[in-house]
């Protein structure tokens, strides 16, 4: 796959201002700061698509891109950062379980874990949710280029044993001022898309609710 075309298209607050479900949709999902925007950026080739914050927690939204004119790369709101006030996280919490366990057009979720860091609690909780719901997950070991090669077996058995991760979990690990893994996670998306051909759906105007 090559990514020629990649655009914002809208911000959703709760489920009625999410967009119709016509296409393909690849949710990104981590903690604060584990790289969550400089790993799309990375894979549409654009660094200034999704906004990289020096500010954790300041994603309060889901995010839709629209890529290739084909699918949609959903990014929300990184979890766990202590600042952000406990009813502003029930709000993230409730909105990306409903956003996950009621949307048809959701077919994968990369979760996204720092390479150089044990995966937290709040990681785990994360991956047994979506396995849960029986949602396909790919797990994202990001900022390989920040830890040694002579660390990176170690590392890569840390996530493995944390998560639990069975033999067909899949792990990719990948640093974004590299590019590592980019061929993969293209590969990845390649191999969804191909298991539903009847996306994009062309909807009829009186399918679309106004938002």
């Amino acid at each position: 796959m090559l990514i020629k075309q990649a655009e914002f298209i809208k911000s959703a607050v709760d489920k009625n201002s999410l967009p119709p479900e016509d296409r393909i949709e690849f949710m990104f999902c981590g903690r604060s700061n584990v790289g969550k925007s400089s790993f799309i950026n990375m894979l549409c080739n654009n660094h200034k698509l999704a906004r990289t914050s020096s500010n954790p927690g300041k994603t309060q939204t889901l995010n839709f891109f629209e890529i290739n004119h084909e699918f949609y790369f959903v990014d929300v709101p990184g979890y766990g950062y202590a600042r952000v006030s406990k009813s502003i996280k029930e709000t993230f919490g409730k909105m990306i379980e409903e956003y996950v366990t009621t949307r048809k057009s959701l077919k994968m979720v990369f979760l996204l874990v720092d390479f150089r860091h044990k995966p937290s609690e709040d990681d785990c909780l994360m991956f047994n949710f979506l396995k849960y719901h029986n949602l396909p997950v790919t797990v994202i070991a990001t900022k390989s280029d920040k830890i040694k090669n002579s660390e990176r077996k170690k590392c890569k058995e840390v996530i493995l044993n944390t998560l639990e991760l069975k033999e067909d979990d899949k792990l990719i690990i990948t640093s974004s001022e590299k590019k590592e893994g980019l061929g993969l996670v293209l590969s990845t998306l390649d191999s969804v898309i191909e298991k539903y051909p009847e996306y994009p759906i062309k909807m009829d105007f009186d399918d679309v609710e106004e938002v």
